[in-house]
């Protein structure tokens, strides 16, 4: 359930004239701006704004081993999850790859976990298919949807003050909502990563109810265009847009504990996946790396999801998420060869595309197995 439908139709002023997604775009169910999609960037980096993002899956693990048999099939350390606590995780394949990407939160006995539509089932048929004996139930919640606040305003005054957020929250900190749902506290957006941001999760049947709160309470009403913005301006992958049947967690930066803002912790036990992502972080690099490009605007033509990056006709990458930012201009995101200088020409979609030298990852640090394997060899 969205709120598009409703947010089309007449009403008040700051309720009304939302456009959908882009038709073959995976946000094409909600809200993709409200008339002035460069204006609510600037508010939600600014002020507070309200996204629907009610498209997203969510899903409901309960029984008193949900946590510990999550902890053995996925790539984060969950096992010992405080309540009242998000973590965000992977599920790989055999090799490693990236299947699934998602945000889960332990809260009064049950993990609530919210994923990409395309993947979500498929991440619940997986999830049920490897239930076998444990103590654990995963079920579909489709009476649950999610909204997602952006913006400085957003962690005081009458906004935390209607959510019960307490001034000191931090990062994957949650907590219970009057009337059912929760908030938490996620990794702040926008280029400096200084832009709080804070998801609710609701009854379904309380969306719109909640929408015309947060809009009360001063958040402007902003599409995903302006949230997708700031995603980007952050480096922060989105599973299907900026990850391909290729990606491995390293190539994403969604390596780190739960309090590293990470999605794989690199001192757990045995999961599907985990020779591959061991053995890159001890042996060597990602093959690819995410970046910032800046996209020229001049160009009659840009670059869509999944084109290739070339340098001199070879191709050294893939695009990910293309966007409009307020300040920055067309940016994207890209799968990069590591290999590859900030200052390589480039181009993308018949448009000359640059990489961001401030988000290329240094390789001065020798992984700590290439070192052993090195010494070992008298080097």
């Amino acid at each position: 359930m969205t709120l598009l439908s409703e947010l089309r139709g007449s009403g008040p002023e700051n309720h009304s004239g939302a456009v959908g997604g882009p038709v073959d775009s995976p946000d094409a169910d909600v809200a993709w701006h409200f008339g002035d999609p460069l204006g609510e960037q600037r508010t939600a980096a600014r002020q507070a704004a309200v996204t629907d993002r009610s498209h997203r899956r969510i899903f409901a693990l309960t029984g008193p081993e949900r946590l510990s048999w999550l902890h053995t099939i996925s790539s984060q350390d969950v096992a010992e999850l405080p309540d009242g606590t998000s973590a965000e995780n992977l599920s790989l394949d055999g090799n490693g790859r990236v299947e699934d990407h998602f945000v889960l939160t332990d809260l009064d006995g049950v993990t609530w976990v919210d994923t990409e539509a395309g993947r979500a089932d498929e991440l619940l048929s997986f999830l049920q298919k490897m239930v076998f004996w444990a103590q654990v139930e995963p079920v579909d919640r489709p009476d649950m949807a999610l909204l997602t606040l952006v913006g400085p305003a957003v962690r005081a005054g009458e906004i935390a003050s209607l959510l019960g957020l307490p001034a000191e929250a931090v990062v994957y900190q949650a907590g219970s909502l009057e009337g059912g749902g929760f908030w938490r506290v996620m990794p702040a957006l926008g280029e400096a990563h200084d832009t709080p941001t804070i998801d609710l999760v609701v009854p379904a049947d309380q969306l719109r109810a909640w929408w015309d709160r947060l809009t009360a309470a001063g958040a402007a009403p902003a599409g995903m265009w302006a949230y997708e913005a700031l995603r980007v301006a952050a480096l922060r992958p989105r599973l299907g847009l900026d990850t391909d049947e290729r990606t491995i967690p390293q190539e994403a930066r969604w390596i780190g504990s739960p309090a590293e803002q990470g999605a794989v912790h690199l001192e757990k036990g045995c999961y599907r996946g985990q020779e591959t992502v061991a053995r890159v972080h001890n042996l060597g690099k990602s093959p690819r790396q995410l970046v910032l490009l800046h996209i020229d605007g001049s160009s009659d033509t840009r670059p869509v999801t999944g084109d290739p990056v070339t340098a001199d006709g070879r191709a050294v990458g893939r695009v990910g998420t293309v966007i409009d930012h307020f300040e920055n201009g067309p940016i994207a995101l890209a799968l990069i060869k590591r290999a590859i200088p900030a200052d390589t020409a480039l181009e993308a979609g018949g448009a000359a595309v640059s990489i961001d030298p401030a988000t290329l990852e240094t390789d001065s640090v020798v992984p700590a197995g290439r070192r052993a394997q090195q010494q070992l060899r008298g080097r």
